[in-house]
């Protein structure tokens, strides 16, 4: 067997036909980011073995941010195992901050040295990555330079992409030309916000960058976009089926003879065939049917686009719309419609662990665990405030109602807790020990001079130290413990998971481990809950919420045949950012007034937050997005013609069990 028909090698999903009547690139949507990392690492593997078997050199351009990591991993991992060297290989990176020294934890050169280059044979003298520390009057040469070494070098065999929310391909912003070469560029302000976390502000993050042009990618003999996440999903239907133009420079990868758009299921989730696969073909096409899940999603579009209630739709809505397929097999709008109304209708629900027997006015014994009172339940949250920001609600209203609920808080979320906060906290902890006698004088006066030293001294590269780490993490423990208390969770039922895989002091973190796994595996099979709640928010553009669901399901996927995580059901939520559509959630938890207020009070609770540190582009307060979400929730349901609510969260059950 060859090296590249490794067991890690990935089938290529086929690209429906219809598909390509609104696709203007060639789109390959894999089932998760990993698969879709994989295809494109052995699609790099198989170009440089081609060429060495020819004695010739691969010439790659490579992009940085979140996007490609996953396909340096796996090249490390075939160089690794499966012995494909890179001695042949010269690189040329699109972009770097400006200025930007070498060293500096943001800098491109860094990343692709600690992601890549140091794991691998590659020459390092011929890797390229623009510098960032010229004076502005070298910069314009140096770009020239870049240029030319790039056509010495015989041009780029194979260029990865990546693709900012601006539609940006390098840093080429909205009006960047078709025409554009390696420059100085400025940022937008979207991209700066956006690059927030990793500088600790965005105070920090520089207004400008140098950047490969549109015609110097174009110039490339082949293409890969990469994109994965929710978050990624609107901008790629632009620059996919939208028109070409240079507010979307992606667009531009249009005219291209030779590229690939590489998605998983989540950043495809807005292109045609996904959304509204009925527009441009028959279902079957797509392998799908007409069943009740596929049914639900095209009326409720349907409803929503001519702006109806469900109950009002007629056969014209549907033969307007595209669904004249969907009435044909089914028989007409009244049944469907009513169908559908049913099924949101059974969604809701004010009892999210259920209703015990007793409750029920049942006096039958418990013969299953859906019929327990009072259930196990455990909250998982990956930062400290995820439990109350994303589902407050429903957490209080488990406690009310009687259930034994854990929550389990899966990192510190000691990075998102600004230095001053720090300075204020170490400030009080000194004067608390003199107050009380609990240190002399000398040993309180050292609390306070490190962090102030450190502070005052601290540049925007510097990682915090392990002791003003540790305060930030006691700060976040300290609220969420108010916040979880104040929702009615037993002390003794708060547990503090700190996985290793955040504990880098860095928006960067490592990869899963098994001891993360282990943590997770750990209090699950000591608590035996009937229910798990998860954060199902894929859209997390720093990836902490990915991390620790991963980390849940292969727990789960470890115990599964253990009898009481046969009866567990998991329940995913969604994170700050988004909701679950309408069409997806399977249950809807009402919010009254007062239980709105009071979920606002936990969430307030966690005062370091108050000014989110990583809310890129929307400056609402948590607790601000959080009752809006909840409330638009509620007025979609009502404007499908269902109960009024003051507001909904919602949750989709996971399938992964066989549920």
């Amino acid at each position: 067997m060859s090296a590249v028909q490794s067991k890690y090698k990935v089938e290529t999903p086929v690209t429906p036909a219809s598909a390509t009547l609104v696709e203007k690139i060639p789109t390959t949507v894999y089932s998760s980011n990993i698969q879709a990392s994989r295809a494109a690492a052995y699609e790099i593997a198989e170009l440089i073995r081609a060429k060495q078997a020819r004695n010739e050199v691969t010439v790659l351009g490579l992009a940085t941010g979140s996007t490609p990591v996953g396909v340096y991993r796996e090249l490390i991992r075939i160089h690794q195992e499966e012995g494909l060297s890179f001695e042949n290989v010269m690189s040329f990176n699109l972009d770097e901050y400006y200025p930007m020294p070498p060293t500096e934890l943001q800098s491109y050169r860094r990343f692709m040295n600690e992601q890549l280059f140091d794991h691998i044979d590659i020459d390092k003298s011929r890797t390229h990555v623009p510098d960032g520390t010229l004076s502005v009057e070298q910069v314009i040469r140096h770009c020239q330079d870049y240029e030319r070494m790039i056509k010495d070098a015989g041009g780029i065999d194979l260029q990865i992409l990546g693709i900012g929310r601006t539609g940006h391909i390098g840093f080429n912003e909205p009006g960047s030309t078709r025409e554009s070469k390696t420059r100085l560029i400025m940022l937008d302000h979207l991209t700066r916000n956006d690059a927030a976390g990793d500088f600790f502000g965005i105070m920090n993050v520089p207004r400008r960058a140098i950047s490969m042009g549109v015609d110097t990618i174009l110039n490339a003999r082949r293409v890969i976009l990469l994109a994965f996440g929710e978050h990624k999903a609107s901008i790629i239907k632009r620059a996919v089926e939208g028109e070409v133009s240079s507010a979307v420079s992606a667009s531009f990868l249009q005219l291209h003879p030779s590229c690939r758009v590489v998605l998983d299921t989540s950043a495809a989730s807005a292109l045609t065939r996904f959304k509204t696969p009925w527009l441009i073909g028959p279902m079957d096409e797509f392998d799908l049917k007409w069943d009740k899940a596929q049914t639900r999603k095209a009326v409720v579009w349907l409803a929503q686009t001519v702006n109806k209630p469900l109950l009002k739709l007629t056969d014209e809505d549907y033969n307007n719309y595209g669904l004249g397929e969907l009435i044909a097999s089914r028989g007409g709008a009244y049944d469907i419609n009513i169908e559908v109304f049913k099924a949101m209708q059974n969604t809701i629900t004010g009892w999210p662990g259920g209703k015990g027997r007793e409750q029920k006015g049942d006096p039958q014994p418990v013969k299953h665990a859906s019929d327990a009172f009072p259930k196990r339940v455990i909250l998982f949250s990956p930062h400290p405030d995820d439990d109350v920001i994303s589902m407050g609600g429903t957490f209080i209203r488990l406690c009310e109602q009687g259930h034994d609920v854990h929550v389990a808080y899966q990192t510190s979320g000691n990075i998102a807790v600004f230095d001053d906060a720090a300075r204020r906290h170490a400030d009080f902890a000194a004067e608390f020990c003199r107050e009380f006698h609990l240190l002399g004088e000398g040993q309180a006066n050292k609390i306070e001079d490190h962090i102030e030293r450190f502070i005052s001294n601290k540049q925007v590269q510097d990682v915090d130290t392990p002791e003003l780490l540790k305060i930030k993490g006691l700060i976040r423990r300290s609220e969420a413990r108010a916040g979880a208390r104040f929702s009615g969770v037993k002390e003794e039922n708060i547990h503090f998971l700190d996985m290793p895989f955040y504990e880098t002091g860095r928006v960067r973190k490592k990869p899963i481990s098994e001891e993360d796994v282990r943590i997770v595996a750990d209090l699950i099979r000591e608590i035996k809950p009937h229910q798990i709640y998860a954060a199902g928010d894929l859209a997390d553009p720093h990836g902490t919420h990915r991390v620790c669901l991963e980390a849940i399901f292969e727990a789960i996927a470890r115990m599964k045949d253990e009898p009481w995580m046969k009866e567990c059901d998991v329940w995913l939520y969604r994170g700050a950012w988004h909701e679950w559509g309408e069409d997806e959630i399977e249950m809807a938890v009402p919010i009254s007034p007062d239980e709105l207020i009071k979920k606002r009070v936990a969430i307030l609770k966690h005062e370091s937050q108050r000014v989110a540190m990583f809310s890129g582009s929307d400056t609402r307060e948590f607790w601000q997005r959080a009752e809006d979400r909840n409330r638009g929730t509620a007025k979609k349901y009502d404007d499908l013609g269902l109960p009024q609510y003051e507001a909904i969260e919602g949750f989709v059950k996971w399938k992964g069990l066989g549920k």
